[in-house]
């Protein structure tokens, strides 16, 4: 009898992380909602609570990227819906701005999502959190961190080379 225990690799698997700015009077409630209503989302979503979504800067969503996060979700009140009267148009005119800078960026415009999520539609954040899941696994990992990291050494190793190079060219004077 064998009593040896089989090795099994026991590295985690990646899942990807989410960032979401969630409006407080819509998409939070919502997202507040489907915990009491005890629907079960993935647990990948760090959720950033804001008033408004017209009130989330573009530079917010790309800071999240440059931190690590794989994916972003934008959650603001439905169209005509807006508690400030026309913050989510404003956040709809923002997010055609993000998809050009990802595009120009390379990463692919699904890592970036905006839905118009009601307090009431605590099945639709549950919905719309593992759907965005699923593209994100089927995507992989981004890594900005680590593609900066990699520009990062790859500037000083030119900054080296020419630094070299300088040194062995013979003086015009």
């Amino acid at each position: 009898m064998n009593d040896t225990v089989e090795q099994t690799d026991t590295a985690p698997a990646w899942r990807p992380c989410i960032v979401a700015f969630f409006c407080t009077w819509c998409t939070y409630t919502a997202a507040d909602l489907a915990g009491v209503a005890r629907m079960k989302y993935a647990p990948n979503t760090r959720v950033i609570r804001v008033m408004c979504s017209g009130r989330i800067d573009p530079q917010f969503i790309l800071a999240a990227f440059a931190r690590g996060a794989d994916g972003v979700l934008v959650g603001g009140c439905h169209p005509g819906d807006c508690h400030y009267a026309e913050g989510n148009t404003k956040m709809l005119r923002r997010a055609e701005l993000v998809h050009r800078v990802l595009d120009g960026m390379g990463i692919a415009r699904e890592r970036f999502r905006l839905e118009w999520i009601s307090a009431s539609e605590g099945d639709k954040v549950k919905s719309v959190i593992n759907g965005m899941v699923d593209t994100l696994t089927v995507l992989g990992p981004l890594n900005l961190p680590g593609t900066f990291q990699s520009w990062d050494n790859e500037l000083e190793e030119g900054n080296e080379a020419r630094a070299l190079q300088l040194e062995e060219e013979p003086s015009h004077v």
